[in-house]
């Protein structure tokens, strides 16, 4: 087991283009900015995939690169960007999303820049994946439920996401009303049971969420593990970045 807590816990968005839908927000308002963070792997107008790293409270973008050394990204164009101050929302991410403002609209429109710039640089979404540990796998899973309306009725397909002890962001009751289709985008969530930060019953809901909105979802809960990365992790993921 590889212990990453040194990368986090979790936060929440208004600015929705539609108040009654959640949806991506349609502007930055800070203080997170796409272009902050650090790069690896192929350039980006060489690569034909790219993947998005987030990491966790009170950690840096460096860090979470560091999972590079145990992915297989040939071919990869990656990028992690850096939340302001360390951190990409200051409460915690079962607080209400009001109360998280404006870090995590900004946030989500900092993943969506990326998202953009990699596609203007000729990768299609399908070549796209997104991957968060705790503060950032809570982003990683909010950012694919409003994403799934983000091209419209046709949905919006990515190549994986992978949520590492983390969930949707809101209060408990928050209305979970995402419109639009995931088109099977495969979604690894890993959680501990007894995690200190993310509650079982929030990896469950986003599960179920995700899965409502079209994404093949793979869920596994370990038992003791304690708020980490794990081995069994990493090896679902790999079996998902494999597939061309």
């Amino acid at each position: 087991m590889r212990n990453l807590a040194a990368l986090d816990a979790c936060g929440a968005p208004l600015y929705f283009r539609d108040t009654m839908v959640r949806r991506l927000p349609n502007e930055n308002p800070g203080p997170h900015s796409p272009d902050s963070g650090m790069t690896a792997g192929v350039e980006l107008g060489a690569a034909d995939r790219a993947i998005i790293l987030i990491h966790g409270r009170g950690t840096t973008a460096e860090s979470i690169v560091g999972l590079t050394d145990y992915l297989g990204l040939p071919g990869f164009y990656v990028i992690a960007p850096q939340a302001h101050d360390f951190t990409w929302y200051p409460y915690s991410f079962l607080e209400s999303i009001e109360r998280n403002e404006p870090g995590v609209s900004s946030a989500l429109a900092t993943i969506d820049t990326l998202v953009d710039r990699a596609m203007e640089a000729g990768i299609a979404s399908e070549s796209i994946y997104l991957l968060g540990f705790s503060q950032g796998a809570c982003l990683a899973t909010e950012y694919a439920a409003r994403a799934a309306s983000r091209a419209g009725a046709g949905g919006f397909r990515l190549g994986g996401v992978f949520g590492l002890s983390g969930g949707l962001i809101g209060a408990p009751g928050t209305a979970r009303d995402y419109e639009g289709s995931l088109n099977g985008t495969p979604v690894v969530l890993g959680c501990s049971d007894v995690d200190m930060h993310i509650p079982k019953e929030r990896v469950d809901e986003t599960a179920e969420t995700l899965a409502r909105l079209g994404a093949e979802v793979d869920k596994q809960i370990y038992p003791g593990m304690g708020h980490t990365v794990n081995d069994d992790e990493i090896a679902r993921i790999n079996a998902i970045l494999s597939v061309r």
